[in-house]
């Protein structure tokens, strides 16, 4: 049996890429966030786009753009601010491979790693099998670290 063969990078999110965080953003969060009675409009998806741009990073499949990661890095931890793919791209170990790079870079600044998620994301499912803990949760969210 073939495996196919991709290679998964990143780049700088740029203002040509503000209409694609919106079609991804709206595609992969749209039905968690309304299972989590959350319903947003264009304007307030924007908005969640726009907050902390400067650390969006483009996830580029094969040099196409699948999805964001924006990472935070604060004092105490690397944040994940966002992770999203493309709902067509998910479950197919490259949310895996994402991770596996923040890990690295967590590790070489000594930090633990943080994010927080809808209760009913099946992303949960995903960071538990990479090692992260619940640390709480609220009626809305997990709060999530990796040590």
């Amino acid at each position: 049996m073939n495996q196919v063969k991709y290679t998964v990078s990143f780049r700088p999110a740029n203002t040509l890429d503000i209409e694609f965080l919106l079609v991804l953003r709206k595609l992969s969060m749209t039905e968690h966030l309304a299972n989590a009675g959350i319903h947003m409009t264009d304007e307030q998806h924007m908005s969640r786009v726009n907050e902390f741009f400067e650390d969006s990073n483009i996830i580029m499949l094969n040099k196409e753009p699948i999805g964001v990661l924006k990472l935070g890095e604060l004092d105490a931890s690397i944040h994940i601010r966002q992770f999203q793919l493309l709902p067509v791209y998910q479950g197919k170990g490259i949310g895996t491979r994402v991770l596996n790079v923040v890990k690295r870079k967590a590790e070489s600044r000594s930090k633990p790693i943080t994010l927080c998620v809808l209760l009913a994301n099946p992303a949960k499912n995903l960071y538990l099998k990479q090692g992260f803990e619940i640390e709480r949760s609220d009626e809305l969210q997990h709060y999530m670290r990796f040590y």
